[in-house]
């Protein structure tokens, strides 16, 4: 007896070591994936969207090694907002942290941030295995609870606030450069602190797939090239700057992001990564908006409209373009799909899995999205298929898109019937998200 005890109990341990390795094994073949995200970019300030200035080599080379979007957006003209869309895979305005435009500083701002009371990205991707890091530039909120290691990230090393200072890492006077939740002091230009950490992120022995989102602050304002000086505390973020300092900023970026590309290769792991990039929202004082209408802070496109592409060898053809269009929470429900995780029951993602289309396997389809701003400006926009309407401060609009992406075209008086579905459509959509809040 004590022998076939001995016996069942050695099947049942190989049994149980066998589901492990099984288990191992699947998770082995799921693919890392790395998102980065710049902020405050133009539409138009990468080569590969026609600038002719900036040197950006790098970002050409992998958006040519996947495939380009055309019609990407950013979930909100502004920084915090779009960064609830992607964290939460919904519109902004359906978390009380997401109708902060952005946040700030104020007394009033401090009480809201992204909690574990709505799931994470980070926190479903890593409950399907994945090993989760952030690098870079948070703005989701600076109290204990809003820190990014609660909110499903294995690791954190960045800022809290919507802006620091390049050199010093300060912001409002005092430091805001943490690893984890612990504050730090370390010298250096923190587009280059934020590829080493991403590097060394990337060459650690993994045992499982990552995911790891790299938020560039580059070329957000304070307009410092490498080798600047730190601004006086007292002197204005916004201040100061020019083209030159603003193309030596993207230039940065774009080093970062080729020396992070090497890394993989080295790393062997280039072929199982998915890459993707895009912006937070539309550009401002000295970017290059692509000659889309007005800048961020608007739901003009020139607010909204994003360079975004994406790379997974072998399952992305190279060198393809597509006018599917996409948004902010698009990027959280695809990469739920390509991790094979699920999203929570009770917060179910507003957008889409983009797999088939940027792998070739599906058709594009049309898509109705919509926008609100309430508290520097107070703007609407729904676009449906290849119609745009907005209303802004001055009046309504209806533009259509396939044909004046300028927006210089108001087609509001000649066709009624559209601007009417649009209007009611929006009606409906703002019905089911939180109302907001003055300043």
């Amino acid at each position: 007896m004590p022998g076939i005890n001995k016996k069942l109990a050695f099947k049942s341990t190989m049994f149980f070591a066998l589901v492990l390795l099984f288990k191992v094994a699947a998770l082995s073949q799921s693919p890392n994936i790395i998102f980065i995200m710049s902020d405050d970019m133009g539409y138009g300030d990468l080569g590969c969207y026609g600038n002719k200035v900036h040197q950006t080599p790098n970002l050409d080379k992998l958006a040519s090694q996947g495939i380009k979007m055309v019609n990407a957006y950013a979930a909100a003209p502004l920084c915090t907002p779009t960064r609830t869309a992607l964290m939460t895979g919904r519109y902004p305005a359906k978390t009380p942290v997401g109708i902060i435009e952005p946040l700030t500083g104020s007394p009033g701002d401090r009480s809201y941030g992204l909690t574990s009371e709505v799931p994470s990205l980070a926190t479903l991707i890593k409950s399907a295995g994945y090993k989760t890091a952030l690098v870079g530039k948070w703005h989701l909120g600076v109290l204990p609870q809003h820190s990014p290691v609660k909110n499903g990230f294995d690791y954190f090393y960045g800022f809290l606030d919507g802006a620091a200072d390049y050199v010093s890492h300060n912001s409002r006077g005092q430091n805001d450069l943490f690893e984890n939740d612990t504050p730090v002091d370390t010298e250096g230009y923190l587009t280059d602190l934020f590829t080493q950490k991403a590097i060394s992120f990337i060459r650690q022995k993994h045992t499982k797939p990552f995911f790891l989102a790299l938020t560039f602050n580059a070329p957000h304002w304070p307009w410092q090239a490498p080798g600047a000086k730190p601004y006086d505390d007292s002197v204005d973020f916004r201040k100061g700057g020019s083209a030159d300092i603003y193309s030596a900023m993207i230039k940065s970026m774009d080093d970062g992001i080729g020396k992070l590309l090497q890394a993989l290769d080295e790393a062997k792991l280039s072929q199982n990564t998915i890459i993707i990039f895009t912006n937070d929202n539309g550009g401002e004082r000295y970017s290059d908006n692509g000659g889309l209408s007005q800048s961020k802070g608007t739901l003009w496109e020139g607010g909204i409209r994003v360079p975004a592409f994406v790379r997974w060898p072998g399952k992305i053809p190279a060198g393809t373009v597509t006018n599917q269009v996409a948004v902010s929470m698009d990027w959280t429900a695809t990469i739920l799909a390509a991790a094979k995780a699920k999203s929570s029951k009770d917060y179910l993602p507003d957008g889409i899995d983009l797999l088939p289309v940027l792998t070739g396997s599906g058709e594009v389809s049309e898509r109705t999205i919509f926008w609100r701003t309430f508290q520097r400006t107070k703007q609407k926009a729904v676009r449906m298929g290849d119609w745009k309407y907005l209303q802004d401060e001055k009046g309504e609009y209806l533009f259509n898109l396939a044909v004046d992406q300028a927006e210089k075209n108001n087609l509001k008086d000649m066709q009624q019937p559209i601007i009417d579905s649009l209007r009611k459509q929006y009606a409906a959509w703002e019905s089911q998200v939180l109302k907001p809040v003055s300043l």
